[in-house]
């Protein structure tokens, strides 16, 4: 080896034994806490992502177009354009809907129908490129789009659907791709919470139009920052490459059809689009690489720590509804979400205020109602029908932690707790059955 190898290998060395020494992101007893979130990335990752600094070829370049590749082939879509976010994965599958570029593009004013149980850059492309959203109801058991409404929701002016599959639990898409070929509909996928889930043996993202994932720290892998959008229609994968960097054709597919077509311009900044720079670098795509082989295994850990607790929770059902799989789906639980039933004796903020003070961290789910957030009000937008269930998500919901690194020392340590918090409840219950059959 040369000198160059041998330091490598020793830099190599180094964060493998600084990984195997200080990456235990396992349950500990003895100071019990349970993150919402633990990392995915080990030394394979940093190795990689050091190696690729040290290369000084840190743009996106070769590394991004085989990771995408890769993430493509995942999902059984033909193209991946990788972005420096989901949020960005979402901007670029709207604005190239939204671009003269792809045939009957959308145009401001037209309509889209949304979940109201959403994030908000699942909304906010929509009103950046003067589309309406449509906030339609969610269905209380699988939380997804309640199909009757979204049908309900169409007007006249609806050209698509942008759809959640809320904590990676997959939409009935049967029922959704035949409304979409019913009323001729765009449909944008965002999976940013639902990488790895399938429905009816399929990827999710590959059903509509495009299809949106993220890397973020808190999702199913991780690339530091990072987002993907697949789709096996060439032509919009090819306007997202070029919407993504500045509307040059440098990173187009047919990148050489625009020299020829303009051989007055330096064929390095021809601009044939409009654009941002929503770029990802190869440090996150290097990251990509040795993350995605491990997916699968993550969320078999996901599934089994979900299984626990609707096992384990099943004896409070009295008080608490839980997410219910979608037929046909597979869930992937990016985490465990509680709803309180009417006339439950006790708060959200009572019993997660107990459960955090335990260091057992919850969230929202999602971020509830978007419909409810102030940003909203500011922009034009349509409430279709009500929207109860998306505000009972809302107001009487809370998530605990699903990832990976939930072992079972960690999933019996939250039972304890919430069977703690619950004994006065279900004492009470069971008095009252006693005195039923007295």
């Amino acid at each position: 080896m040369d000198k160059k190898q041998v330091l490598l290998q020793k830099i190599q060395e180094n964060i493998k034994e600084y990984c195997d020494h200080y990456f235990d992101f396992s349950f500990n007893p003895e100071n019990p806490k349970v993150h919402l979130h633990e990392p995915t990335t080990g030394s394979d990752e940093i190795y990689a992502a050091v190696e690729t600094m040290l290369s000084t070829y840190t743009t996106m370049g070769k590394k991004v177009r085989a990771f995408e590749k890769q993430y493509a082939d995942y999902t059984k879509t033909q193209y991946g354009v990788m972005s420096n976010s989901g949020s960005s994965a979402n901007l670029l599958a709207v604005a190239t809907l939204a671009n003269p570029f792809t045939p009957d593009y959308l145009k401001p004013g037209d309509e889209v129908l949304v979940p109201a149980l959403s994030w908000s850059t699942t909304i906010w492309p929509l009103i950046q490129h003067q589309l309406v959203p449509v906030l339609v109801d969610c269905d209380i058991n699988d939380f997804n789009l309640d199909l009757n409404k979204l049908e309900e929701a169409i007007s006249p002016k609806t050209r698509a659907i942008k759809l959640v599959h809320v904590y990676g639990n997959p939409c009935n898409m049967d029922a959704i791709m035949s409304l979409a070929k019913k009323y001729n509909l765009f449909v944008i996928e965002d999976c940013c919470e639902a990488m790895g889930s399938f429905y009816d043996g399929k990827p999710v993202g590959s059903f509509g139009d495009m299809g949106n994932f993220s890397f973020f720290f808190s999702h199913h892998i991780s690339t530091l920052e990072g987002g993907i959008s697949v789709t096996s229609n060439f032509d919009l994968a090819e306007t997202m490459r070029i919407l993504r960097a500045h509307g040059w054709s440098r990173e187009a597919d047919e990148h050489q059809k625009y020299v020829k077509m303009y051989p007055e311009i330096d064929p390095r900044f021809i601009f044939i689009n409009v654009g941002y720079n929503l770029r990802p670098t190869e440090v996150n795509a290097a990251m990509g690489q040795h993350q995605l082989p491990k997916l699968d295994a993550l969320i078999d850990n996901r599934r089994e720590t979900a299984a626990f607790y609707l096992k384990q929770f099943a004896k409070y059902e009295e008080f608490f509804q839980f997410q219910r799989e979608t037929p046909k789906g597979k869930h992937v639980w990016f985490g465990f979400p509680f709803i309180l039933k009417d006339n439950t004796p006790f708060t959200v903020k009572e019993i997660t205020t107990f459960i955090q003070a335990h260091h057992i961290e919850t969230r929202p789910i999602i971020a509830g109602n978007m419909a409810r957030h102030p940003a909203l009000k500011m922009y034009p937008h349509r409430i279709s029908s009500n929207l109860n269930n998306a505000d009972i998500v809302m107001k009487k919901g809370f998530a605990i932690a699903c990832h990976h690194a939930i072992d079972q020392n960690a999933r019996e340590y939250i039972a304890s707790i919430i069977d703690k918090f619950m004994q006065p409840y279900a004492t009470q219950r069971n008095k009252k059955t006693k005195e039923c059959y007295a």
